[in-house]
């Protein structure tokens, strides 16, 4: 596939995955309007917020879902780019030693002491700590392989970066024990471990900062931004082709806010 069939590929995804979810987050609150479990209903009876007003209270509860299910479209839409070049599976399972598991174990816990600051010198050997074998299966946010350099991409992915405090040790656990188990078996030189956000929270092109991920992820190991689309593209322009293309198609999702605005506003 040359650049401008994997441009046209790409926007071709981007078009319908835009246009496929406007039309659902606009039908799907639209035919909840009366069910007061409903996404909406269920958060607009806060009365210190309804006492600002109904369309505050209105686009309070509104914010919290687009935000939410904007973030799910995003993450579909990336594997979907993602299967143009990479074989993409959502799961990693084999085998990797009691040694190699007790050795991450120690190393997390440094992380969350602050005692060693993460670098991917840390995880480097890890294949010669054998012992008893443990079968394990992990799910996955992106693993990518890339038939043509060989590599193999373990990638969690958080939309804006957010890295929930209770679980930052525990996700970078699972990427290590994933990323044992695939370094096993095809050596470490082939397999590497990314923490990718969809947007940087900082700004585009400004550093990474957030501490509970840099606890744990070392800069080697950010995948941010404009780095992650052109990953999952396969193109240095991956992330300017992606953001032209939605803007191109983003009136898909006013028009759809518009439709449920007349909706639960009809009487104001």
């Amino acid at each position: 596939m040359n650049s401008l069939e994997n441009e046209k590929a790409i926007r071709a995804i981007v078009a319908t995955c835009v246009e496929a979810y406007a039309s659902g987050f606009s039908d799907r609150h639209i035919s909840e309007k009366d069910d007061d479990d409903g996404t909406i209903n269920m958060k607009i009876h806060n009365v210190f917020i309804a006492a600002l007003g109904p369309e505050i209270q209105y686009y309070s509860a509104l914010a919290r879902s687009l935000d939410s299910s904007l973030g799910n479209m995003l993450e579909k839409m990336a594997i979907r780019i993602a299967t143009l070049h990479y074989t993409v599976s959502q799961h990693v399972e084999g085998c990797l030693y009691k040694e190699q598991t007790d050795y991450i174990a120690e190393l997390l816990e440094k992380y969350k002491r602050h005692a060693q600051k993460p670098s991917v010198l840390d995880y480097q050997g890890i294949t010669k700590r054998i012992g008893d074998i443990i079968q394990k299966r992990h799910e996955s946010d992106y693993y990518l392989y890339d038939e043509v350099t060989g590599m193999r991409y373990l990638i969690e992915l958080k939309i804006g970066g957010d890295l929930d405090n209770k679980k930052a040790r525990s996700e970078k656990e699972a990427l290590l024990e994933q990323y044992c188990i695939l370094t096993n078996q095809l050596g470490e030189d082939k397999v590497k471990i990314l923490f990718a956000t969809a947007y940087n929270r900082y700004g585009e092109g400004k550093p990474w900062r957030q501490g509970r991920v840099l606890q744990f992820f070392s800069e080697d190991e950010l995948c941010i931004s404009r780095d992650f689309w052109n990953l999952v593209c396969k193109s240095e322009r991956g992330y300017d082709i992606v953001v032209d293309e939605y803007k191109n198609c983003v009136h898909y999702i006013i028009a759809a806010l518009d439709n449920i605005k007349s909706i639960y506003l009809s009487n104001e």
